[in-house]
This record gives structure tokens, sequence and C-alpha cells, in this order.
């Protein structure tokens, strides 16, 4: 196995072991919300005049896709819709009393994995910080535009 491949396969790894041993903890704790529904109200919490087509974008979800889960929140009074005065056609959306609870959870699980991993984190210098966050910024620019050269608008799904 090349070093690429050692890269790439460390990165999944590394993933797929964060998700597992956070998962545990964050479905005890956010019984009866999904993944993806949990982090539409991360965003919405974080993005003022977020709406279906930014949030789509976002997570690079069909704005179908994206629509089905902010009704669900919607239902279960976690967001609510507004419009603004200028512009009655675009829905928007804010977390309600209990979404902010929900953000709240989140959050604090967010700080007790980073605390968890803090001694990882504290043994890296800032030079290596700064190759990894190279790295990944290249990698990224990269992956966009071969999203570009598919022709597929995926911003628009």
């Amino acid at each position: 196995m090349n070093k690429e491949e050692q890269v790439l396969m460390g990165f999944r790894d590394l993933f797929n072991k964060i998700v597992w041993l956070n998962k545990l903890k964050m479905e005890k704790s956010l019984k009866g919300y999904k993944s993806s529904e949990v982090h539409c109200i991360e965003y919405i919490e974080r993005n003022v005049d977020s709406n279906v087509t930014k949030l789509a974008e976002a997570f690079y979800m069909t704005r179908g896709a994206m629509s089905k889960i902010t009704k669900k929140l919607l239902k279960k009074d976690i967001i609510e819709s507004y419009q603004k005065q200028d512009n009655k056609k675009e829905i928007y959306f804010r977390l309600t009393k209990q979404g902010k609870e929900v953000y709240k959870i989140h959050e604090k699980l967010h700080k007790e994995f980073q605390e968890r991993d803090k001694a990882v984190f504290e043994q890296i210098t800032e030079e290596q910080f700064n190759s990894m966050l190279s790295f990944i910024e290249k990698y990224r620019r990269h992956l966009d535009a071969e999203i570009k050269k598919t022709g597929i608008d995926i911003k628009s799904k």
C-alpha cells in the first residue's frame, strides 16, 4: 500500500472510529433524533437566515431530501419557519426553545469528545497543525474542482 492509500485509509479509519465512539453517547443523549436532524439543528443555530437551499448545499443533499428533514423538525417543534418583510417568497428557519435545548446537548457532547481527545491534540505542534490544515485545504479545492468537472451542480439539486 502506498502512502496516498495509507493516508486515505487512515482518514476513513479515523472517521469511522470517531463516529462509532461518539454514536453511542449521542444516541443515548439525543434519543429520538437522527444524526442528520441534529446536524441540521446545529447549522440553523450557527447560520442566520438558514433555508432549505442553504442547508442542502451545506450537506451535499438535494433540496427535496433537506425539505423532508426540515418538515420533521417543524413537526417536532424543534425549528420554526419565518419570512422576511421584504421577501415573502423565501422561507427561513430558526430554532425554537426546544431546538435550542437539543443544540445545547449536542454542543455539550462535542465538548466532552474534544476533552476526551485533547491528549492527542496537545502533542501536535503548530507546524504539524499548519501542515495538516494545508493538506486538507488543497484536497478540498481539488475535490471541488472534480465536482465542478462532472457538470452536475450539487448546490442546485
